[in-house]
């Protein structure tokens, strides 16, 4: 059984991954005119933010250094995380974006966009926004009904959306941070 590039690198860098407390979604090669690019996407539950990104990409970059898995030749190396848009393609994907809103298509041969709420083995609950002054309506979406799913992007959520803890800590003068800056001066 052979393996392509990509399984190799993937069984070499996996582990260096995972011992620092990601998970490897990705492993790309490609070529842009004579130079080959090794893209990496890693992600966790807790996101990955820009020092745990370069902590990984030094000990990915070492890695690669000592073994000949990229062959003769110049490369480059990036890492990333998945993105705001990210297509949700494993079971941790949708538990991650759980509270997000989803584009969903289905297998039936429509599409649905939906706030995931809680995610289990079997599929996910969720909320299909109401139109036009309408309630949000409940839905029950099993995975093996789900074609594709993509986060998407919201700049702004309704201010109904939020709770009303959002709103008391922000206008509340007896908060902890504000007691702390008179405090201090």
């Amino acid at each position: 059984m052979s393996t392509t590039q990509s399984e190799r690198l993937r069984e070499l860098l996996e582990p260096l991954v995972t011992s620092q407390g990601l998970d490897l979604e990705e492993i790309a090669v490609d070529s842009v005119g004579r130079k080959r690019v090794l893209r990496v996407v890693v992600d966790s539950d807790t996101g990955a933010d820009l020092d745990r990104i370069a902590d990984v990409s030094r000990a990915l970059s070492a890695k690669l250094d000592e073994t000949d898995a990229m062959g003769a030749g110049a490369y480059d190396l990036e890492v990333g995380t998945p993105g705001a848009e990210r297509a949700l393609t494993e079971h941790r994907h949708y538990a991650r974006a759980t509270d997000r809103l989803v584009k969903f298509q289905l297998h039936e041969g429509g599409e649905l966009v939906a706030r995931i709420l809680a995610v289990d083995e079997a599929g996910l609950d969720l909320e299909v926004p109401g139109v036009k002054g309408r309630r949000p309506t409940a839905r029950r979406l099993a995975f093996p009904d789900i074609a594709k799913a993509r986060v998407q992007v919201e700049f702004s959520r309704k201010d109904s959306e939020k709770s009303p803890q959002d709103d008391d800590s922000a206008q509340n003068d007896e908060s902890p941070q504000n007691d702390k800056k008179e405090e201090e001066a």
